[in-house]
């Protein structure tokens, strides 16, 4: 699986290397600004981009803007950005064609490396792995005088927390020490609260949630 990757700090972007690389990944290129990533991302097609959302020369959001146009050039590119801080307006971008292959984490979670190679494996493969930090936000914006979510019972907003960072019905159940058909029954019961389409497709399943969440801003 060939990646390209954004980080404009050497020490970040070589521990990125050389993870990746451990995990059977090949990295067709490693840039540090945001010109170097837009041609690496013309050039090489890589099956999946790693971008910083702050590159040089803006340091603003000039990964995740040179990201979002290769996106537009070729449509469904799968992209998982790296961010300091949570800002809800990158995953709002992110998710803005209602099409998967995309994540948003922060970098702390960079440091587990099962859950950040499994990010990178899943967002290449044409799903969605949002960070939980983002997902919290989400909720606690919605959930004052929120009728649907106040429905949810605790064990029904873990599922959805979960459900809501693409995690399968297989991983839930996993995570939680219960069976699939718990979680199934669960998903059911949720989507039907929130009065949203059931699908057995987990993206499809994800950005439904996730556009809910972020209704009305």
């Amino acid at each position: 699986m060939r990646v390209v990757l954004a980080e404009d700090l050497f020490l970040l972007r070589d521990g990125l290397v050389r993870l990746l690389e451990a995990h059977d990944f090949e990295i067709a290129a490693a840039v540090e600004s945001g010109p170097e990533l837009t041609r690496a991302l013309a050039e090489l097609a890589p099956d999946v981009a790693v971008v910083d959302v702050r590159l040089p020369p803006t340091h603003t959001d000039e990964g995740l803007q040179c990201a979002l146009a290769a996106r537009r050039e070729r449509p469904g590119l799968p992209v998982l950005v790296l961010s300091q801080h949570v800002e809800q307006l990158y995953a709002r971008e992110l998710l803005a064609d209602g099409t998967g292959g995309v994540g948003y984490l922060l970098k702390d979670r960079v440091f587990d490396a099962a859950q950040f190679v499994d990010a990178v494996r899943r967002v290449a493969k044409g799903g969605t792995a949002m960070d939980p930090q983002v997902i919290q936000q989400l909720l606690s914006r919605r959930a004052a005088g929120d009728q649907p979510l106040a429905r949810l019972t605790p064990r029904e907003r873990e599922v959805l927390e979960l459900m809501a960072q693409g995690r399968s019905n297989a991983a839930i159940a996993e995570r939680l020490v219960v069976t699939e058909r718990a979680i199934a029954k669960h998903t059911s019961n949720i989507f039907a609260k929130l009065g949203l389409e059931v699908s057995d497709d987990d993206n499809r399943r994800v950005l439904a949630v996730l556009a809910y969440l972020d209704r009305g801003r």
